[in-house]
């Protein structure tokens, strides 16, 4: 489905969910996607886009950069704390702080270069044990401690089970961001962003919906 197509989506979501126009952003994920394509939704106008793995981001979108210097990349997959550097480096938020360990790496390279990442805490809201992210009840707990570190925590995320319905975790993700005083929910895929976004999204991250399906580096 063409970028056009997702982005009258929103809108129309937007709309039906008393939401101001423009206030949910498309994060296109381009993770194992050709360089053609990314450079066709670049050359669309869209500047939003997310990466799981630092590596991979970093084999390419530097390169783009030296193009579309306003690109605004977001990392959504799991961060080693040994990756943390090169990824405040590159990306202008991280979707998958889930660990006391990482926080704290993550708050002595702030210290040490006097700029941090939008960061977002991802929580694990069906406690799947092959998934990354702080249990729901263990939440509250986790933000309080990244505030301490002076992190600048600007929401949640969350990727609900495949086999649940997704509006539950949607909306509990909402209730943890609200009680804690947080505006930012990242959360909503290709197949559920309206969803999201009628319970509060603010970034939905759409890949195979704009990109096609995607294309491993075996094929």
């Amino acid at each position: 489905m063409p970028l056009h197509d997702i982005s009258t989506r929103i809108t129309k979501a937007e709309a039906a969910a008393g939401r101001v126009a423009g206030s949910v952003k498309l994060i296109a994920v381009s993770k194992v996607q050709p360089n053609d394509r990314i450079l066709d939704v670049l050359a669309q106008g869209h500047r939003c886009f997310g990466e799981n793995r630092v590596q991979e981001a970093a084999g390419k979108w530097p390169g783009f950069m030296e193009t579309y210097p306003d690109v605004d990349l977001h990392l959504i997959g799991p961060l080693q704390t040994n990756k943390a550097r090169q990824a405040t480096e590159l990306f202008s938020a991280i979707h998958s702080v889930d660990r006391p360990k990482l926080a704290k790496t993550l708050a002595r390279l702030a210290q040490e270069v006097g700029a941090c990442p939008d960061l977002f805490i991802q929580v694990n809201t069906g406690e799947e044990a092959q998934k990354a992210g702080i249990k729901p009840s263990e939440a509250d707990t986790f933000i309080a401690e990244c505030r301490a570190l002076d992190l600048p925590v600007v929401g949640l995320m969350c990727i609900p089970p495949v086999d649940e319905e997704a509006a539950l975790h949607f909306a509990l993700l909402a209730k943890i961001a609200a009680r804690n005083g947080l505006e930012g929910l990242s959360m909503g895929m290709s197949d559920d962003f309206e969803k999201a976004i009628a319970l509060g999204a603010t970034h939905v991250r759409v890949g195979s919906a704009i990109f096609g399906e995607r294309v491993r580096p075996e094929e």
